[in-house]
């Protein structure tokens, strides 16, 4: 209880009491809200601690402080009431109430009672709670439901009565606002003041809690709770795409979804068995943390932040727990320790998402969330998808017999000069002519020539004899060629040699004087890379493989994209590999189109790379699929593999003939791709048309974490595994250490904390505070309770109602 807080006035005279109930309900929250910070373990002013019945005995620098028997003779209650001119007590805050320091009186007269060690009574938050019957009272017929008797019973004993009942209007008014959080219609309230069935009022009471609004007014509160923003919150603040969470929350308590089953989902719903979509939306609840990109943040100091902030929002919304205070030290209140912190903590340390957010909005791990209107044929798609992938599977297991045959026969100087897949093809480049400067290409199949801009040299070639070579200002300009939108999928491929450390654009259709508007490959300290632009940097995409490619060497490049506007859809392959990237930019909204012409060997102006070497450049209209993609760049060795007609090929290089050959040549499997193809592409606009949603994913390995010293990111002490507070209840042996099993243990029948803490957050969005008034803190430093009866009797009755959210406001409000 805070300090100065009013009290209902005891009776006159009570008796002395020789039990310790005083003591729980009244003194030592009495000492541990006003004394404990300056008189306690970590700080003792004048050298007196407060917190235990030897401490206050054996005193401080003035002496002992409680003479047990005898509270008006205790320097204690001199202090708080400021005798003889001494500073009264507690120093900077209002004084102690009449009822206060009467309490502190009979305690002291009654002898000081304060169990400790073996005999030490619980705090009441950590004893499950208990059915109370329910109180007589003697205006029974005011009484509607099992609160309406324990609220009277507190009336009467206090010699009051309650207020009249509300006019009709007023009723309807004071319903709506607390149900969906907006006034009512009028037309609902004329309906109301009319209805002269016995019943009108709870008919009233459930139109509201069907209403679309309940869930929005209900998830208004929990989203509160659950630290919800659709930004990241620290450095660029960059939006954060969080709503799927949002929708999630509301339609959970429109759907009236059991509290027991809410909490799982939020806590855990990835870790359940096969969870659905709508379950590993839930675990946004996790993903709701503050997170950052900034220059300089290490790592492992915001991985440690990230934990921490998860473990204090679970301990503060399902355990009314003051969590965070153990974070440096053992809690200074509550019997939770520093070690048994980070135990907790372990349960929210084995996440896959990364500490640094990239400053790009869809931070992995994320997942893909349909329109409602999509979800059915979305649904379907994954069927058919998985149908069809298999229909590619069963014909590379059949075609082998066929593709023995084909080997026999192979003809290796024939392959040599065969053109990979022209599905698509809108620009051929050979770059092989070796001498001047006129280029032949093919563009939307019809051949023409262009000239190079300078004389851009040749270079031995990675296929052919020669190749395009740039020096100086040599670039090759196609008007025709390139011109995409960002909605529009397409391919870039070429054979490239560059020095090392290059920098600059391979290929460009990009106006550098528009804000860089068009797309690119470019090279960034050797490695490939690539921009799709509207208006630079945020309005753009920007991806750069983690790997620079060997300086003198020529490497096949390949860039695919999707016409998603996002990240992953813009892939890099070196070599026939899809390389791992960094996310450079994500946020690309507009328009990619531009009246520049693409380019080889710079952008729209310049910025080329010095010495680089292309050749075989390729432009396709869609994005080519991985096996397409290796192909590409496969046509010589696939000759030389062909030639070779000992059986001996080892496995790896007989399957990538094999993996060659049904891509080139096997009709049905080619139809077995495409069709594939057309379902992705079907999938992928829902996806476009859609959102994502950030979700939690849990590492393979065993979750643990290290106690930090003072809570310093670098200074690991012993390591824990995943456990809870010895203070409640034993987590069951066969729960898995994981959150789903802190999601189960949370629910546990003999819990005290989540049902108590839950209605009492219930009941204070109702009424403007809780039984608890401290609602985030049933510690030992917190609030009792004004009614412990009752809360004990809505705790109790909410888990055995199956925790049905609707029906205990229901409850409440009838």
């Amino acid at each position: 209880m805070a300090a100065g807080q009013a009290l209902t006035a005891p009776p006159a005279a009570p008796p002395p009491i020789r039990d310790t109930t005083l003591f729980e309900s009244s003194v030592r929250p009495l000492l541990f809200a006003s004394c404990v910070s300056c008189h306690g373990k970590a700080q003792q002013a004048g050298d007196l601690r407060v917190d235990s019945r030897a401490a206050l005995l054996k005193g401080g620098a003035s002496g002992a402080v409680v003479v047990p028997g005898k509270g008006k003779d205790s320097l204690l209650l001199k202090r708080v009431l400021g005798h003889g001119g001494m500073p009264r007590m507690p120093l900077g805050f209002a004084p102690l109430t009449a009822e206060q320091t009467n309490a502190l009186t009979r305690w002291i007269d009654a002898g000081a009672p304060w169990p400790e060690g073996k005999a030490a009574a619980k705090h009441w938050a950590y004893v499950a709670p208990k059915r109370a019957a329910v109180p007589k009272v003697k205006n029974a017929a005011w009484v509607r439901n099992p609160i309406d008797a324990f609220v009277l019973a507190r009336l009467e004993k206090e010699g009051l009565t309650p207020a009249p009942e509300a006019d009709r209007r007023t009723l309807a008014r004071r319903l709506a606002l607390d149900l969906t959080g907006l006034p009512p219609d009028p037309k609902d309230v004329e309906t109301f003041v009319a209805d002269t069935s016995p019943d009108a009022y709870e008919k009233l009471v459930d139109k509201y809690l069907a209403s679309p609004h309940w869930g929005e007014h209900r998830g208004r509160y929990w989203l509160d709770a659950a630290r919800y923003a659709d930004t990241h919150g620290i450095h660029f603040d960059n939006y954060r795409e969080m709503w799927s969470y949002r929708d999630w929350v509301v339609q959970a308590f429109n759907r009236n979804m059991p509290f027991d089953r809410f909490t799982t989902e939020q806590l855990a719903g990835d870790l359940l068995p096969k969870p659905t979509l709508e379950q590993r939306v839930a675990t946004g609840f996790n993903r709701c943390n503050i997170t950052t990109n900034e220059g300089g943040a290490i790592d492992e100091e915001y991985r440690v932040l990230y934990t921490r902030d998860r473990t204090e929002t679970t301990a503060q919304v399902w355990l009314g727990s003051t969590a965070g205070c153990a974070v440096c030290h053992d809690h200074k209140f509550d019997p939770l320790s520093q070690k048994e912190f980070y135990s907790l903590a372990a349960f929210f340390n084995n996440t896959t998402q990364r500490p640094m957010d990239g400053n790009v909005k869809d931070t992995p791990p994320i997942v893909s969330v349909p329109m409602a209107a999509d979800r059915p044929r979305f649904d379907a798609l994954q069927g058919e998808l998985a149908a069809a992938r298999k229909g590619m599977e069963d014909r590379r297991a059949a075609a082998k017999p066929d593709f023995e045959k084909w080997r026999a026969s192979a003809d290796a100087a024939a392959l040599a000069g065969k053109p990979p897949s022209s599905e698509g093809l809108r620009l051929h480049a050979p770059l092989a002519e070796g001498k001047g400067r006129e280029v032949a290409v093919t563009v939307d199949g019809a051949e023409t020539r262009v000239s190079a801009t300078a004389d851009p040299g040749w270079d031995a070639g990675a296929v052919a004899l020669k190749s395009f070579q740039r020096k100086g200002s040599a670039a090759v300009a196609i008007p025709e060629a390139g011109d995409f939108e960002k909605d529009q999928a397409f391919s870039c491929a070429a054979w490239v040699k560059v020095g090392a450390n290059a920098n600059g654009a391979i290929v460009a259709r990009m106006d550098e004087k528009s804000d860089y508007r068009g797309w690119d490959i470019w090279m960034e300290g050797g490695r490939v890379g690539s921009h799709v632009i509207h208006k630079w940097p945020e309005d753009s995409l920007k991806v750069v493989a983690r790997t620079p490619l060997t300086a003198g060497k020529w490497h096949h490049v390949c860039l695919t994209y999707d016409g998603s506007a996002k990240q992953g859809g813009l892939k890099v392959y070196v070599d026939g590999v899809a390389q791992a990237t960094e996310v450079k930019e994500d946020r690309l909204k507009s328009t990619i189109r531009t009246t520049v012409p693409f380019k080889v060997g710079q952008r729209s102006e310049g910025q080329g790379v010095e010495g680089a070497s292309i050749q075989d450049l390729r432009l396709y209209g869609r994005a080519l699929a991985p096996d397409e993609v290796k192909g590409l760049g496969a046509t010589a060795r696939i000759a030389y593999l062909a030639g070779r007609k000992d059986p001996a090929l080892t496995a790896a290089e007989s399957s990538e003939l094999f993996g060659w050959w049904l891509g080139e040549t096997d009709a049905p499997y080619r139809a077995r791709v495409a069709k594939v193809a057309a379902l992705e592409a079907e999938e992928r606009e829902i996806r476009q048309r859609g959102t994502i949603a950030h979700v939690s994913q849990e590492m393979s390995e065993e979750a643990k974490a290290f106690i930090l010293f003072r809570g310093e990111y670098d200074q690991r002490r012993e390591a824990v595994t995943p456990a809870t507070p010895a203070i409640l209840p034993a987590m069951p042996a066969n729960l898995p250490k994981n959150r789903l099993g802190l999601a189960k243990w949370l629910l546990l029948p003999d819990h005290p904390l989540t049902s108590r803490v839950t209605v009492n957050r219930f009941w204070q969005e109702i009424f403007g505070q809780g039984l608890v008034r401290t609602s985030g803190d049933f510690g030992v430093s917190g609030e009792m309770p004004s009614h412990p009866e009752l809360l004990d009797w809505m705790a109790v009755e909410f888990r055995a109602k199956g925790w049905d959210v609707k029906r205990f406001f229901r409850m409440l409000v009838t």
